[in-house]
């Protein structure tokens, strides 16, 4: 997989558009569409110690993820991405889509402030690769740069990274 050439094409994708919504929801279809054997792409913001579901594209997901439970909040308390091979060997896995097998997720913040998380599901066990990891968190690097994000609806509720 040629990862700097996807990261050009996302650069060139979100480069005329500044909307968080627009920008999230193409980032959701670009990479649900160019990487190979997912179920599931997309986003989770946080709000009151919660995070909430956004957009995404595959099938349908969990609506708000309860604070401390699954892979996205390991993810968002740690401050750093969770590949996760086998979802059935992570304690606490919340199962969405039953036959996602791993996961990997990379936390958002802004302005050192959790946003949320993108979130990446495969029916395929050990799908996600160390360069599957540095593409994703340079793909939100870029989305972060192109992107005006508004002020959360919770501020203060947001975690220090």
């Amino acid at each position: 997989m040629n990862y700097d050439l996807l990261l050009k094409q996302l650069q060139a994708l979100l480069s005329s558009e500044k909307d968080f919504l627009a920008n999230l929801a193409n980032f959701s279809a670009f990479v649900f569409h160019e990487l190979p054997q997912l179920n599931w792409a997309g986003f989770y913001r946080v709000e009151n110690e919660e995070l909430i579901l956004g957009p995404f594209q595959g099938k349908v997901a969990c609506t708000r993820l309860k604070k401390g439970k699954g892979v996205c909040w390991a993810a968002a308390e740690k401050g750093q991405t969770v590949l996760v091979p086998d979802v059935h060997q992570f304690p606490g896995h919340i199962a969405c889509d039953a036959t996602s097998r791993s996961e990997i997720v990379v936390p958002i913040f802004i302005q050192n402030k959790l946003w949320g998380v993108l979130d990446i599901d495969s029916p395929i066990k050990n799908r996600f690769t160390t360069q599957d990891q540095i593409f994703l968190q340079q793909a939100v690097e870029i989305l972060l740069i192109q992107t005006h994000f508004p002020p959360t609806l919770s501020e203060t509720d947001l975690h220090d990274k």
